[in-house]
């Protein structure tokens, strides 16, 4: 969840209580990494995951009893995932369970409030006779360098990042094929623009991480778009194809541009590019047909399938891409003993 405190605040807002989950800490092998976390209701509704199987089911239980029994006091769990829950991961966690009611709606509501104007990072410490983490924002940007390694355990000491974890990409075109890449992008690590000319061509409804944009001159959108950003080209249009992929080429710091088409297409394509003067070194960048090798079909949504799962494959492997909070750049993290601190945002008493 790239939006965690802006859904606990929702769940509040209608729900007289709600717990939020966290994966503090693993050791060996776990099915997410450390900060991985899901909120869960009285009535055992969650949203986010922190891994599923017996792992999530015991964490659904515990919040969910904590918050029957009207418990003011978070929860800290340890589980072995082979021995006490059959699992065969093999590691072991360390779970927190925090649990926030109506009164605690104005906090909640502003650290979503940070979250969502650019994230933030905070020393959150977990103390058992606490009903939430006592957390204080830092004023540095969020990040997971230069932490230490936690010293003083009986602390609980950690630090935290709440940011959004999605890669800009800009998608061009939104007909059949555009449609399904939207859908298939849905639930993946992409904060998606989706451009196109025509005043009518957007659905009613699209996912949460996607903001359409009529533009009546679509290169256009490619001065502003972000530096390392993907962008996907898929118009109604070929003359129009060509000016996205020569406007995005043309500025050397996008990440990757994929053209919708056949291996023909990427011929006259690229002739005319290097005509136009794009040089070799940006036509790297430049892939065309779209998608993995080995899926050639050639309905909506296959295309989009493998589309999605080229762009994840060259976000994974281009690290100098990647914004999002993996295993090598957690969410969460134990600190030492309590580091220099900014402004405390607790407003519980």
């Amino acid at each position: 969840m790239n939006d965690v405190w802006t859904r606990l605040a929702g769940f509040l807002s209608c729900e007289p209580r709600a717990a939020l989950v966290t994966l503090l800490e693993i050791k060996g092998s776990a099915p997410r990494e450390a900060g991985a976390r899901m909120i869960v209701t009285p009535d055992g509704a969650y949203t986010g995951t922190i891994g599923g199987g017996q792992l999530e089911l015991q964490a659904i239980q515990l919040a969910k009893g904590l918050i029957g029994y009207g418990v003011d006091r978070l929860c800290l769990a340890n589980f072995a995932l082979g021995p006490d829950l059959g699992q065969c991961c093999g590691g072991r966690v360390d779970v927190a369970v925090e649990l926030f009611d109506a009164a605690d709606l104005p906090e909640v509501q502003s650290y979503a409030g940070l979250e969502a104007s650019g994230g933030f990072s905070c020393i959150a410490e977990f103390d058992p006779v606490l009903s939430h983490a006592e957390r204080y924002v830092l004023e540095d940007q969020p990040s997971a360098d230069g932490i230490n390694t936690r010293t003083d355990i009986a602390r609980h000491l950690y630090r935290e990042t709440f940011s959004d974890p999605a890669h800009p990409l800009i998608l061009f075109g939104a007909g059949h094929v555009g449609r399904a890449v939207v859908l298939a992008l849905a639930n993946l690590p992409f904060r998606v623009t989706w451009v196109d000319a025509r005043p009518d061509a957007f659905p009613k409804a699209i996912p949460r991480n996607v903001t359409a944009v009529n533009a009546g001159s679509p290169a256009d959108v490619m001065r502003d778009a972000p530096e390392a950003a993907f962008v996907l080209v898929m118009t109604h249009d070929h003359g129009q194809d060509f000016e996205i992929c020569r406007a995005a080429l043309s500025r050397g710091d996008i990440g990757y541009v994929g053209l919708i088409g056949s291996a023909t297409k990427r011929a006259r394509f690229l002739k005319r590019l290097r005509d136009s003067g794009i040089g070799d070194a940006a036509l790297e960048s430049f892939h065309c047909p779209i998608g993995v090798s080995g899926i050639d079909g050639k309905a909506p949504g296959v295309i989009a399938a493998s589309a999605a799962a080229e762009l994840l494959i060259t976000l994974e492997a281009s690290p100098d891409l990647r914004s999002d909070t993996s295993a090598d750049s957690p969410s969460i993290v134990p600190v030492g003993p309590r580091p220099k601190i900014g402004r405390k945002q607790n407003t519980s008493s």
